[in-house]
């Protein structure tokens, strides 16, 4: 998996400024006038010019530039957009594309170790990326479309999210040319967003690793930290102080620029403390500071892009343009769920604001919690650990996200938390910023290593969530005689309904950190209250009434008389069609245009069907349409036109028939500590569907995983997780599976296994879908083929029909061939090969080889020819019907 966002398009990397020789280190090695320029299409004019270039560094590394502009000449601020950790430039194009149509000069680039760019991944290191930006600007300032401020010093801003928006954040520390930010999601001390009061966040780290492509795409001196520490399982000052000063937090008394900081509520890996600490640092200052609690995160959620993009857009209106009339929004704006809406089953989000930033502990308010001093265990090994939520596993539809909404997934285990209660509220209450409590922690080891979090908990006592899913760990040192400790609780903005109460909870493990593998126990007792701060100064605005509400009654009935006059019907979904209740799927005339253009296509005027107990294979060229298709399968976008019928019913977001569908993407991810039973039994538990829908025996007995069904995934090779994956998706025993790529990365045994579970399943009479670019694979598993090039249909039918006969024959023989025999055979006319097989002869024809003439010299040269048959491998065949596209 990687970093970068669901939904976002601002991710990013950077480094300092060195303003010493580092303008002379710079070289455009494509050449000010040999860079690849393109006029980006767009229905929206002015047009967008994007110039593509790699820049050298002073160290040998080259980076890989794209810069956009747009509408006449003149001269305007620039923007460096940065990318998030794992991505490239390409993910933020389209914000750069936007904002160069809204009058800036844009530069993106992929951070050292991404994209196309070379060097090793240095985590913003000041030698590294951090320079490789002051040296971006040194570039900019030579732009004759950039406005500047003094020789060699453009008006540039910066924004990016997570890896970008740190860059950001380094970038107006170490150069003083940057004159705006707007850093989103991100860290202000990487140290303590990865060694949170001394306790490792392992799951996280693992991320941030395996997302960068592995230890060895890292500087020498992270790699070697992340192992120690990976291994010992505590970081050590070394570790942190390596971090530390990769960190803003680092030049934290030199950022004095007007910053609108971003942030997620639903992010376990940059939470709302990140934030805080910045807004803190940049405002003593003497800065402008805007700060933005959104609903998503690295955890998942509503990433609110336009919203977020548009208050960015007018943040540099502001503080680039000089547009004193720019709205940027309120000091403070927290995101706020209010139920989901009926008609898409969406969250329904509200913002609220203040004039003035709250900080993490305003309007502070006292909660008595009661409970005695209580005892309980850190097991062996920490294991089974308590699990407050899935890191990095959320998407558009978060655990966090479904927390808000009463949702939650979270199991402490019994003897291994503390827990304590408040009275019920006898009010709606609302959270927002960090709680507190002091507790005495005794441990029988010397240091002891605890997680605490607050659960809201409904007036049944038994129902509760975790706001956010998010938890606060803290290692105690010298615990064995006893030490008070105030807990500051994970930063979040809930509300608590009347009747409800608040729940302390004390854990020894958790799922996303380490923790000591001896056996210890520990006892706690409360020392205070629980204090709860509630920012009275932040409120969410009446909304007021809208204009369409007078004129309902009008517009209903110039609506009810169109209706009346055409006689047309709008439907939320057409009806079944019960002749086409037995077919798993029916495409007809399906079409989908690309975004912004009116006459190309993705996919168009696409129809096949598909039986019941087929294995199909879709394929076509890189650019055919596949994944669209597939996508539009699947409900996850609509067709411009066209239709997709599942077992009769037509597939609309959401809809209910798509609960016999099972889909694999490549690259699932697992829980690693957990074993591959129980990470299903946990997926299947997050469905809400009954345990019993789930026939995990079955889906487990045709992938075929046996006693590893209990190792931990972490112990899996890479067939054995592609295997779990696709048990995955056959949960439930969908009728109708859909995979993608599923022998990726497997190795010849593998794929073997891999092609017999597909064929296993639809001998059910249950019918599977594979998009694969492994020919010899789909022709050796595949019932039906549907070949697809750009965006059509080329052939659809058995795999014997579309293989067909071709210019090559199959001589079967009695006896092996001899080499030199095979050599005449070759040297024949007509003949344009002829290569020895385990079967016999594998003879290519030329233009003016025939078949009866090939016989004839076989039976001259005494070659004991028992068959010959046509013979075409589907490449052959694949490669003629795309005209040797692929």
């Amino acid at each position: 998996m990687d970093l970068r966002l669901p939904g976002s398009r601002w991710l990013r990397s950077r480094r300092p400024r060195r303003l010493t020789a580092a303008a002379a280190a710079v070289v455009v090695l494509a050449g000010a006038g040999a860079g690849t320029w393109t006029a980006v299409a767009s229905d929206d004019v002015p047009a967008v010019r994007r110039a593509d270039r790699v820049v050298a560094m002073g160290d040998g590394v080259r980076i890989d530039t794209s810069y956009f502009t747009a509408g006449p000449g003149g001269r305007r601020p620039a923007v460096l957009l940065g990318h998030g950790f794992g991505g490239s430039k390409d993910d933020v194009r389209q914000q750069a594309e936007d904002l160069a149509r809204d009058g800036y000069a844009v530069l993106t680039w992929s951070a050292r170790g991404f994209g196309r760019s070379t060097g090793r991944i240095g985590l913003n290191d000041p030698e590294g990326e951090v320079a490789d930006v002051s040296r971006l600007i040194d570039w900019l300032a030579d732009r004759p479309e950039v406005r500047l401020d003094g020789d060699g010093d453009p008006r540039v801003g910066m924004a990016g999210g997570s890896y970008g928006g740190a860059i950001a954040l380094l970038g107006a520390g170490y150069d003083d040319r940057v004159d705006a930010i707007a850093p989103a999601i991100t860290y202000f001390d990487l140290a303590d967003a990865l060694f949170p009061n001394g306790v490792f966040k392992k799951l996280w780290a693992g991320v941030f690793v395996t997302s960068g492509g592995g230890c060895g795409r890292f500087e020498p001196a992270l790699c070697e930290m992340y192992e120690r520490v990976a291994e010992s399982g505590v970081p050590d000052a070394e570790a942190r102080e390596l971090l530390k000063a990769r960190s803003p937090s680092a030049v934290a008394d030199r950022i004095d620029v007007p910053t609108l900081l971003v942030q997620g509520q639903s992010d376990s890996l940059f939470p709302l403390g990140q934030a805080d600490a910045a807004a803190r640092a940049i405002r003593a200052n003497g800065a402008p500071v805007d700060v933005d609690w959104i609903a998503g995160g690295h955890d998942g959620g509503d990433m609110e892009t336009r919203r977020v993009e548009k208050r960015v857009g007018a943040w540099f209106d502001r503080h680039l343009k000089g547009e004193k009339n720019a709205d940027t929004g309120p000091a403070f704006r927290v995101t706020r769920t209010g139920g989901v809406d009926s008609t898409d089953g969406r969250a329904v989000l509200n913002g609220a604001s203040a004039d003035t930033y709250p900080g993490l502990a305003n309007g502070p308010r006292s909660l008595p919690l009661t409970g005695r001093e209580q005892s309980f265990a850190n097991p062996a090994g920490a294991n089974p650990p308590a699990v407050s939520g899935l890191p990095g596993l959320g998407g558009s539809g978060g655990l966090a996200q479904l927390s808000s909404l009463g949702v939650g997934i979270s199991v402490d285990f019994p003897g291994q938390h503390a827990r304590y209660e408040s009275a019920p509220v006898t009010g709606d209450l609302r959270i927002t910023g960090s709680p507190t409590v002091t507790v005495r922690v005794r441990s029988t080891s010397d240091d002891a290593v605890l997680f605490g979090k607050v659960y809201d908990v409904g007036p049944d006592g038994r129902s509760q969530v975790l706001p956010s899913q998010l938890v606060a760990p803290v290692r105690v040192e010298g615990a064995r005689s006893g030490k008070d400790v105030t807990l500051t609780l994970p930063v979040i903005d809930h509300e608590v309904r009347k009747g409800h109460r608040l729940r302390l909870v004390l854990a020894s493990t958790d799922l996303g950190y380490a923790s000591p593998a001896a056996p210890a126990t520990y006892t706690v007792s409360l020392k205070s209250d629980l204090t709860v701060p509630t920012a009275p100064g932040v409120s969410t605005a009446a909304a007021p009434l809208p204009a369409w509400v007078v004129w309902l009654p009008v517009t209903g009935a110039l609506i009810a008389l169109a209706l009346l006059l055409t006689g047309r019907r709008r439907t939320t979904a057409p009806a079944p069609d019960p002749a086409l209740a037995d077919v798993p799927l029916q495409i007809t005339g399906l079409s989908k245009r690309y975004a912004r253009s009116s006459d190309r296509y993705a996919v168009r005027d696409l129809s096949f069907r598909v039986e019941k107990g087929q294995v199909l294979g879709l394929l076509g060229p890189n650019g055919a349409g596949k994944t669209t298709t597939l996508r539009m399968l699947m409900g996850l976008i609509r067709p411009d036109d066209g239709e997709v019928r599942v077992f009769g019913h037509a597939v609309r977001p959401g809809a209910p028939v798509l609960s016999r569908v099972g889909a694999f993407v490549e690259g699932a991810g697992f829980l690693p500590h957990l074993s591959g039973r129980e990470n299903l039994e946990l997926y299947w538990r997050a469905t809400g569907r009954p345990p019993g829908d789930a026939h995990l025996a079955e889906a487990l007995e045709i992938a075929g995983l046996g006693d590893a069904l209990a190792r931990a995934v972490r112990t899996y090779s890479q067939g054995m997780r592609q295997r779990l994956a696709i048990a995955q998706a056959m949960l439930g025993l969908p009728d109708l599976l859909i995979l993608d790529e599923p022998t990726n990365g497997l190795d010849p045994p593998q794929i073997r296994e891999m092609r017999e579970v597909m064929i296993r399943y639809a001998a059910a009479g249950r019918t599977v879908i594979v998009s694969s670019h492994l020919l010899s694979e789909v022709e050796q598993s595949c019932t039906h083929l549907v070949v697809m090039d750009r965006g059509r249909l080329v052939q659809a039918g058995p795999v014997h029909e579309i293989i067909g006969s071709g210019d090559t024959l199959l001589v079967g023989t009695v006896t092996p061939v001899d080499e030199p025999v095979a050599e005449k055979i070759a040297a024949l006319p007509g003949v344009a090969s002829a290569v020895r097989t385990d079967e016999g002869l594998l003879v290519r024809l030329d233009a003016d080889g025939t078949a009866p003439r090939l016989v004839a010299e076989l039976v001259r040269l005494e070659v004991p020819v028992a068959s010959v048959g046509p013979h075409r491998r589907l490449e052959d065949a694949f490669l003629t019907l795309i005209g040797g596209s692929a």
